[in-house]
Parts: structure tokens; sequence; C-alpha cells
């Protein structure tokens, strides 16, 4: 062992190791994310304060089948053994907890040894102790920044507007040209090759001072973002509509941009001019069958496992997704058919799975569909492709009910209601001090005609509060003349 940190590369190399019952920790870590390096720090600081313990650090993406065997569905994650067994596991960059848990598993393994100071509860080497508290600040700092960013620094637009200026068009994109690692990024190469320019591109991947200070940069919170002679075009939506409508198309002939003749570019098949789908090697019955397959459903999850039982973490990352977002789709176990695991890859030049399919197009993996749901782009869209049912009048109700913890539907507006009974219950919420949003169900006759069936109340005003129905006037007025309407809204 010796205090120092392993790369391995298969799961016999781990299993072994793990079998022999000696306290083992795993780092599975990705080399694009930047928390993984700065535990990775602490990791091998670790490794040298606990000379007994197996330190085996393993690149998740690489090594899937050793990632699927811990359920690893993130980055940085760590899984703790003993004794042959998996005792603890921790995901995400905590400094402190990474200590104790190792600490927990590795401390002293030999009778009448003392323990290391670290199995006390925190690793107390005095260079791992100064470790913690650097990454601590460390990752805090990069949180903070990452959640308030008020501004860019002077060097770092400077580094933005050098990138940007590079080409006369640039894109900005996952992955490279060659292979794309994203939908997105891919429909916006096969545009550009259809318009016939010479691009230059950055994988944002690859960096992640400029994956996210672009976003403000920009002031585009996603990728892939599109520049014509230093000047913002837009993401793949806005793409594909101006080279549909024709107007990309006239942009890059105002910007003096050269077009590559269509018959040097198949003698040259420059690939900065972008990709077409690979089928090479693919048999043409295979091919058919592939895309009979992605096409079977609107929305098609290729996977490990199935839904009900996933045999991977990033396969289960997305069906938990797919079903927070209640969209109905169709899987099919990669693992039970060998000519369709090895032949998609080939097909959607996507080498890992799961991989999404929405209307036949290729979304991406687990990374790029958690980031997609949480930017709202994956809802979105899903309802562009008529993939999510229309939103029910309950849902809106619902909606609307819930948006103001004190929510009054009346006739009129609070500074113009519309009838007596509603301006009785406005005043009273104003004279009580109660902060309350509203809803003029004049303006919506489905709303209006609507609410009386689900609230089961006939009238109008109806007060709620908490999703809770109050009443109407009789109601409140009641509620106020006894003192009681400001305390039964605060409760």
């Amino acid at each position: 062992m010796g205090g120092s940190v392993k790369d391995v590369k298969s799961k016999g190399e781990v299993d072994e190791v793990v079998g022999s019952g000696s306290p083992v920790i795993l780092h599975f870590w990705a080399s694009w994310c930047e928390a993984s390096k700065h535990m990775d720090q602490l990791f091998s600081h670790l490794s040298t304060d606990f000379p007994h313990a197996h330190f085996l650090r393993v690149e998740a993406e690489e090594q899937p089948e050793i990632s699927e065997a811990y359920s690893v569905s993130a980055v940085p994650y760590f899984a703790f053994c003993k004794d042959g067994k998996t005792l603890d596991t921790l995901e995400g960059a905590d400094p402190s907890s990474l200590a104790n848990k190792v600490a927990k598993v590795a401390g002293s393994v030999n009778p009448g040894e003392p323990a290391s100071p670290a199995s006390l509860g925190m690793a107390a080497g005095p260079v791992v102790l100064e470790t913690v508290k650097e990454l601590a600040k460390e990752i805090d700092s990069s949180k903070e920044k990452s959640q308030v960013q008020l501004g860019l620094s002077g060097p770092l637009k400077k580094q933005f507007q050098q990138l940007i200026d590079s080409h006369p068009v640039m894109l900005f994109m996952k992955g490279t040209p060659e292979e794309p690692k994203c939908g997105f990024s891919r429909k916006v190469v096969d545009v550009l090759k259809e318009e016939k320019v010479k691009f230059g591109s950055f994988d944002i991947l690859s960096d992640l001072d400029v994956r996210n200070g672009l976003k403000k940069f920009s002031n585009w919170p996603t990728f892939p973002q599109l520049y014509c002679k230093g000047e913002f075009l837009g993401g793949c939506d806005i793409v594909i509509a101006m080279h549909e409508s024709g107007e990309l198309n006239k942009v890059f002939k105002d910007h003096g941009i050269d077009t590559i003749d269509a018959a040097k570019e198949k003698e040259s098949g420059d690939a900065k001019c972008g990709i077409s789908k690979s089928t090479g090697g693919l048999s043409a019955s295979l091919t058919s069958r592939l895309g009979s397959l992605i096409n079977s459903s609107p929305v098609m999850l290729f996977m490990k496992g199935k839904p009900d039982e996933p045999k991977c973490g990033f396969s289960r990352k997305v069906v938990e997704i797919l079903q927070q977002e209640n969209v109905h789709f169709k899987s099919f176990d990669i693992l039970t058919d060998e000519e369709v695991r090895q032949g998609l890859k080939v097909y959607s030049n996507w080498s890992s799975y799961p991989q999404l399919y929405i209307k036949g197009e290729l979304i991406g993996g687990s990374d790029i569909v958690l980031e997609m749901q949480k930017s709202g782009e994956l809802k979105k869209i899903l309802h562009e492709k008529g993939t999510l049912p229309a939103e029910t009048l309950q849902d809106r109700l619902k909606k609307l009910i819930t948006s103001s913890p004190v929510m009054l539907f009346m006739k009129g507006t609070p500074d113009a209601p519309r009838c007596g009974f509603s301006s009785k219950v406005v005043d009273a919420l104003q004279t009580e001090g109660v902060s309350f949003g509203s809803f003029d169900i004049l303006t919506d006759e489905e709303v209006r005609q609507g609410l009386k069936a689900f609230s089961n109340w006939p009238t109008y005003p109806q007060l709620y509060y908490k999703s809770e129905l109050i009443g109407g006037c009789d109601i409140v007025m009641e509620l106020r003349n006894n003192g009681e309407l400001k305390s039964t809204l605060s409760e």
C-alpha cells in the first residue's frame, strides 16, 4: 500500500483489492469536474495519513462497469469498503465528511496498535487538517461565485473576447465538431455544414471557467452558442430557425463569410465544416433496425437494465428525471443485445450509455439530461416536440392557487375591484397588512367556471391560504370582526 493513490483500469482489479478484506476507499472522478480535482488533493493526503488502506481512483465515465457496480450517478463520489463489503458512500465535494469517513473505515487495523489520530473523528494530521480547511474554503468560494456572479474579471472578459474573435464564425459547444457531446451541439454543427462555412469551435466541457463565465458574458444560460464576427447569434433553436428561414445565410453574406465550394468540401472532407451521421461499418439491416428502435417511441431511452431495475447509476438518473417530468417513454436494455449495444455507438457517434432520444433525435447522456432538466430546457423541448401532455385545467388551477401563500380570486384587481364583495375582502386584507396575490376571474372564463367546481364554492371572491380555501366575503368579514383574520393567514 505505502500511502499512495492507484488509478485502476478494470473491475477485476477493484474486486481483487476489495476482496482482500483490507480497508479500501474508491474515488470516482471525471476530468471535466472541478470539484473532483479539489477533492483529489485531499484524497492524496489521506492516502499518506492512512498507509494501511488502499486508495483507488476510478475515472467514472471511462470505467462504466466499475461505476455501475457502485451505483455511481454523479461525481465526485466515494465508496468506503472493508471486509469485502461497501460500508458507506459519499457523493459531492465535502472535505470534512471525506476525512471523517476515511478515518472510520481505515483506523487502526492491527490489534494493539494505536489508532491513527484521524480515527478519532477528524483527520488530525496537520497536513490533512490544513488541506481540509483550505479545500472547504475553496469549495465554498466556488459555490458562492457560481451562485452570485456579479461580474466577470477583466482578464476573463479579455479571454472570452479573444476566443470569440479567433474565428469569423465561432461555435462554443459540448465536445468537438468531429464528436459532439450533446444533440443540440450536433444540430448546430450540421447546420453550419449545410451552410458550407468554415468555423472554429471551443469545447466548453474542457474548461469550467469558460463554461460558466461565458453564460454571464453572453447573457445566455445554455450551450451551444454561435458567434459571427464577434456578434452573438444565439443557441440551437435560434440558429435552426435562422437557417430554415434563410436569415443565417444572409447574416453570413452580410458579414463577408466565405462559403466552401461543395465539390471541394467533398474532396477535402474537412472535419471543421461539420460531420454527418456515420454508419460506416454497419450493415444495412442493422442500420435499419437501429433507426426503427430509436423511432419506436417519441421518447426512447437506451439504457443498462430496465426502468424498474436500472443496472447503472447513470441510467437510473435519467429514468428518475423522466419520471419526475411525467414523461411517457420506452426503453431498450442494451445489456441484452450486444449487436445493438455496439452498433448504436457507431450509429449515433456517441460512445457511452444511457442515450436519450426525443422524436428520433439524440439528446445526450445523463449529465446533459440532468443539466437540461435543471435549466428547464428539457421540459421546453418535450413540450415543443409534443411529447408532454398539454396542461390540464386542474393543473393550471393548482398552480394559480399556490402562486402566492395568500391568494385571492376576485372580480377586478385590488386597485380596481369590479364588485362590492371583492372590494370588501381587499379592504380587509389591506387593513390587516396582509400581503396577497390576486387573479381577476373576469379575464378568464375557463378559470372562472372551473374554480367553482374545483373548490366546490359557487361564488366570488374566494380566498386561499397555503392552497386551502378560507372562504368568501362573509367568512373573511367574520374573521376580521373577530380579530382572527391576520392570525388565520399567518399560521
